[in-house]
């Protein structure tokens, strides 16, 4: 089969690879219908991301047809429900077993089981505990094929695909695999009360995702905080007031448009990877050129100070290793509270999916671009160096 597969800084390609097989009994195999590239993705080509491997293959949002199933779904003794073929599935990108303790608390992407065990020694080691597997996201998490592929083995499937009804196509639900609930879960962190303004940092897909989130959840403003004429449009469509970082200074903006008290809460949809030329970015920039720094966390500085006391910090963007000169004191004195993780993908899906279905939003608005897998090379590098124009690419295999 054809599949993206990972070589290096800048270098996807799309190689001949083995077809996946049936491992476990609760397994399924999946035909790949929709595929997309996540903004998380561009860690991994920027190779800031540990541990990945040549030949890897990418991506973790995906949807398709179940083609075969181990031998739980065919005995009925599958965990909690099996799959047939045939059926039309989105998949989350987060890998849970559904039976261990976190499974049962709903916490799916801190699974013990899903992350194999030569795998959680190197995760064990960098964080503590290792977290859920995931699809295409280096050895750290599981090590596991992606879904920019034409077939993809799902383990645990009995868990975590959700099957979707014929009605809908497939750019309608695709983002329920994970920028959709990371979004609205970020959002739903946040503990908004009525007549909150939530400020949210990069408005990107998740953070679109986001800004469209807070409202639903009863937000009175949103400000969306980034600096791509293309993205901050689409967020004033949402209903956002937009700030572009390269023509204001964010702390005075923010503090002028709340009365000096600051947003209630403070989203960080952007990660390790922060854009700008503040003076604290750029060292950053430079300490991550030369190994001795691991994220760019500028945002998250920003969103710290910026934030009202007592108010929340929800960080649905991916940071990778150890945060320099992080205002913990402030975040402390202010009596600050902190949200972050992987998605609990698993938790969203069926409540999601009802809002779509009930016409409350549609994920379609974020896709600027459907390609054919054979252009993931081409798609990446755009992604990558013009994310005004390519704001969301689906890949068809």
């Amino acid at each position: 089969m054809r599949a993206v597969a990972w070589h290096g800084k800048h270098d996807v390609r799309v190689d001949t690879v083995p077809d996946p097989e049936i491992v476990n009994p609760r397994d399924a195999i999946i035909k790949i219908t929709s595929t997309a590239i996540c903004g998380s993705d561009l860690h991994l080509y920027d190779a800031v991301i540990p541990t990945m491997q040549k030949g890897d293959i990418l991506g973790h949002e995906f949807m398709g047809e179940v083609v075969d199933v181990g031998s739980a779904h065919k005995n009925g003794d599958a965990n909690g429900h099996a799959l047939k073929v045939g059926q039309r599935v989105v998949v989350p990108f987060t890998i849970a077993c559904g039976n261990c303790f976190f499974c049962e608390k709903d916490l799916w992407s801190c699974c013990d089981n899903s992350n194999p065990a030569d795998n959680q020694d190197i995760s064990d080691t960098l964080m503590g505990h290792s977290p859920s597997g995931l699809f295409g996201y280096s050895h750290m998490t599981g090590g596991y094929a992606g879904g920019q592929a034409e077939y993809v083995r799902v383990p645990y499937a009995d868990t975590g695909p959700l099957v979707i009804p014929d009605h809908l196509e497939d750019d309608q639900v695709l983002f329920l695999t994970d920028i959709f609930p990371t979004g609205y879960m970020a959002a739903e962190q946040c503990d908004i009360e009525r007549g909150d303004t939530v400020a949210i940092w990069g408005a990107g897909p998740v953070g679109q995702f986001a800004i469209r989130s807070a409202f639903m959840l009863g937000a009175e403003r949103v400000i969306a905080i980034d600096h791509r004429p293309a993205r901050l449009k689409l967020a004033e469509e949402a209903g956002a007031e937009c700030l572009n970082f390269e023509t204001v200074h964010i702390l005075d903006a923010l503090s002028e448009m709340t009365g000096g008290r600051g947003p209630d809460r403070c989203i960080d949809a952007v990660g390790m990877e922060a854009h700008g030329l503040s003076l604290d970015n750029l060292i950053d920039r430079g300490k991550q050129a030369i190994g001795i720094g691991t994220d760019r966390p500028h945002v998250l500085r920003e969103a710290i100070i910026a934030c009202r006391k007592a108010g929340t910090v929800s960080v649905p963007g991916v940071y990778g290793g150890f945060l320099d000169n992080v205002p913990f004191g402030a975040a402390m004195n202010k009596g600050l509270s902190f949200k972050m993780g992987q998605t609990h993908v698993h938790r969203y899906l069926k409540p999601l999916l009802a809002r779509i279905e009930a016409g409350e939003i549609d994920p379609r608005v974020v896709i600027s671009h459907r390609l054919p897998l054979a252009d993931a090379a081409m798609a990446y590098k755009n992604f990558a160096n013009n994310q005004d124009e390519f704001r969301k690419v689906v890949l068809k295999p």
